[in-house]
């Protein structure tokens, strides 16, 4: 089906016979020509770019797609298109996985990726920045750029390549184990940068970058080896602006840092994540209250918060924090931080004053001294003093309250002369208002019938 032109949300764009000797060498049915053979000896060895493009999205391996996208068509030679003419490319391209080493001839990258925007590339075999430079300068739109797992250590980023990267507003460089020099030269070249992913790439130190990036609201960074909270400061000084700081896995151990110079170095700091972080002291977490805008906390998996359970650490988590309303990806209603700050009360009441923190004076003078909370045993009860009444007789008995009533039959049977099936009994509750109750049913719970102490049970021979 060809592709009308005028269609919304696609459009038609017509390329010489030229370029389509990158889609002729991916067919093992068409013959090797001289000038494709010539253009191939200057290719760097391993598959390009272009040539996985095209083959991923041929019309067989990629059918038309009606909607938002890319139709390219490639005039008809006399052997006929090997791609049936057309490849049918979104604006979200995903080449993952696909041993891509190389860019391929640019004009057809050009061609063919006017309208893309987003491209992942990860878990390829790029190891050139030059190669990539290529790439992306030939995709006038790109805001997203996933680079993750590609061996690009093995080159030096120039600033000149790094200007191609302008556009790109989201940059993922996850296990590429970039240098910090590396990333200077793209925060420095790349002005509208708002998120950089930096996960798995081996950091034990964090280099300050001679220039800020403004521009930067998301740094992701887990999975490092950053413990002191000297490299941690400095990504305060590099991204004045950062929104979300996400260090998990990192093993900090501790917040050294005075709350004025906190409130300086993150002024615009809304989330943190700190799971699996090495925190081990509740001054850390009192810290975190100095970021003037923080109002979303991570903080699973510390060594500070094992020794309490679920219920205890989301509580004294809560009453600590008083301006956030997402703890580890939950919401804080307004109940339950009332609920946790009368807990935190509670919980240091009976502490020694040197050990009571301060937000505990805080949170008395807001609510008051607070009774501790009466301690009910919700556990059944599992016997009960009760008379027995048969004929004339009244004897006290204790029954255990898990048998049932054919087991309390048995044990009548010696104190009331009777055989259990000629035996009736009768609960009277000392509070019920209708009167006794037959107990009828041989295989029903003593404690099913509310028994407690204090009530009784009358025996009365069955009429024949």
């Amino acid at each position: 089906m060809g592709l009308k032109s005028g269609e919304s949300g696609a459009c038609i764009l017509a390329v010489s016979s030229g370029s389509l000797l990158a889609l002729v060498s991916t067919n093992p049915h068409t013959s090797s020509e001289p000038e494709v053979q010539e253009r191939s000896m200057d290719q760097p060895s391993g598959r390009s770019f272009m040539q996985v493009l095209c083959e991923k999205y041929s019309p067989e391996n990629f059918p038309y797609r009606r909607g938002p996208g890319m139709g390219v068509h490639v005039p008809a030679t006399p052997q006929g298109s090997p791609m049936k003419d057309r490849l049918n490319l979104p604006s979200v391209l995903v080449l993952n996985s696909c041993g891509i080493t190389c860019a391929g001839d640019e004009n057809e990258i050009a061609a063919f990726c006017a309208h893309v925007s987003e491209l992942d590339l990860s878990d390829n075999k790029l190891e050139d920045w030059h190669e990539v430079s290529k790439i992306v300068s030939n995709v006038p739109h790109l805001e997203f750029l996933n680079l993750s797992s590609n061996p690009l250590s093995l080159s030096v980023l120039e600033r000149r390549c790094a200007g191609s990267f302008a556009g790109v507003r989201k940059l993922v460089l996850n296990n590429s184990k970039a240098s910090w020099e590396t990333v200077h030269t793209i925060l420095q070249e790349l002005p509208d940068l708002e998120e950089l992913f930096l996960c798995l790439n081996d950091y034990e130190t964090v280099s300050c970058s001679p220039v800020c990036c403004q521009s930067l609201k998301l740094l992701h960074i887990t999975d490092n080896n950053l413990q002191d909270w000297t490299e941690i400061r400095k990504l305060g000084i590099m991204f004045p602006s950062l929104d979300t700081l996400i260090l998990a896995n990192n093993n900090l151990t501790t917040i050294e840092e005075t709350e004025d110079s906190l409130a300086r170095l993150f002024p615009n700091l809304r989330s943190i994540n700190l799971h699996k972080s090495g925190l081990h002291c509740w001054e850390d977490i009192d810290k975190l209250n100095s970021f003037p805008k923080l109002e979303e906390v991570k903080l699973l998996g510390i060594p500070l918060l094992q020794s309490y359970t679920t219920e205890e650490r989301r509580k004294l988590l809560i009453a600590r924090l008083p301006s956030i309303v997402k703890l580890n990806g939950s919401i804080v209603a307004d109940g339950e931080r009332e609920d946790s700050e009368r807990f935190f009360i509670r919980y240091y009441m009976e502490f020694p004053e040197e050990e009571v923190p301060f937000r505990y004076h805080e949170l008395v003078t807001k609510y008051g001294k607070l009774e501790p909370l009466a301690v009910v045993d919700l556990r059944p009860q599992s016997s009960a003093k009760v008379e027995v009444h048969f004929q004339d007789k009244v004897e006290e008995m204790s029954i255990r309250l898990d048998q049932t009533v054919a087991e309390l039959k048995k044990h009548l049977k010696t104190v009331v002369q009777l055989s259990t099936s000629n035996m009736l009994l009768f609960y009277l509750d000392q509070e019920a208002p209708f009167g006794p109750e037959e107990m009828k049913y041989s295989s029903r719970a003593l404690h099913s019938y509310g028994i407690r102490d204090g009530d009784k049970i009358y025996v009365e021979p069955r009429m024949k």
